[in-house]
């Protein structure tokens, strides 16, 4: 059948092409003229629309004579469509997190790149100071003269940094380079009043003899983290917990819960100072009271800030 159409429709373009062509010759010879146009374009135009007229009438014997044609065009057609277009909707998701991993990979790209030029600071020479490290720690309070304290801490931080890095020059004044707007922004931020805290950061890894230190500041809050008597952390233990083995481990484990809530509040004390012989106390306590439960308790024993030690120690009471 399907060859059957093929030699038809080759017949049928053969007798009309000659058709349109003679037809488009006798217009042209005919002078004749449609909408105005030169009777050459005339005859162009009209050997065109038979053209058109042959792929009309093969497809229409197509759709009329041929079944799988039929499926074809009107149902599989329009179904690969909508498949596309669902697939396309599908790809979108992946093409979101291609972007994300594309991110990343350039992010891990950047980072190492920065531990090799890390790597080659390491190897070039002794680095004494490390990135993002805090190497000043001051306090200050608003007042008139803020700008005049202010400057002050800048030259203590100077000196101290010096005495770190031991410059090669020895005429260097000023060895830290800050930026203007960083310092632009501290002052105008502790003269609206209260009390703060500056820690003064490397922008860089700095090795000893280096001449300039790139350092950027962070500005916190000057507030009260705990008070004298509050009681920071707590827990509960049996008197199992207690023995020579897990009673060091238990212990550590609650100066560690105290360490990480005190940096949740906003100190940035890096230790937690204990006072008295805590050990011998719980031990004692664990003689005279036969209780099974037993509460442990990190009090402190100062108000401390931001900026200030927190000294604690522990006590023990029975359940």
């Amino acid at each position: 059948m399907a060859w059957i159409l093929i030699v038809f429709l080759i017949l049928l373009g053969g007798l009309i092409a000659p058709f349109g062509d003679l037809l488009g010759t006798r217009i042209g010879k005919a002078r004749f003229s449609i909408l105005k146009l030169r009777p050459k374009k005339t005859a162009t135009i009209v050997t065109v629309i038979t053209g058109g007229f042959i792929s009309a009438i093969s497809i229409g014997l197509l759709i009329l004579v041929s079944e799988e044609f039929r499926q074809r065009l009107f149902v599989d057609i329009p179904f690969l469509q909508k498949t596309l277009d669902e697939s396309k909707k599908a790809l979108l998701p992946l093409q979101k997190e291609r972007e994300m991993l594309e991110d990343k990979i350039i992010n891990k790209e950047k980072e190492l790149n920065r531990l090799k030029s890390n790597v080659n600071e390491f190897r070039r020479g002794n680095v004494v100071i490390k990135r993002g490290q805090t190497i000043f720690i001051a306090q200050v309070t608003s007042n008139p003269d803020i700008k005049l304290d202010l400057g002050k801490i800048y030259k203590s931080a100077d000196k101290y940094v010096q005495k770190i890095v031991i410059p090669s020059k020895k005429e260097i004044k000023n060895i830290l380079l800050w930026r203007t707007s960083d310092i632009s922004e501290i002052e105008a931020v502790t003269a609206k009043g209260g009390s703060w805290v500056i820690l003064i950061k490397s922008a860089t890894n700095v090795l000893k003899g280096d001449n300039f230190v790139f350092v950027y500041p962070e500005l916190l809050q000057n507030k009260i983290i705990v008070r004298r008597g509050e009681i920071i952390t707590s827990e509960i233990f049996e008197k199992k917990d207690f023995d020579y083995k897990n009673i060091n481990s238990n212990i550590k484990t609650l100066l560690r819960k105290t360490r990480d809530e005190i940096k949740l509040r906003g100190s940035i004390a890096n230790e937690i100072t204990t006072r008295g012989d805590f050990i011998k106390k719980i031990r004692d306590s664990l003689k005279i009271n036969q209780n099974n439960k037993y509460r442990l308790e990190v009090i402190s024993l100062k108000d401390s800030k931001t900026a200030d030690q927190i000294i604690v120690e522990l006590n023990i009471t029975k359940l």
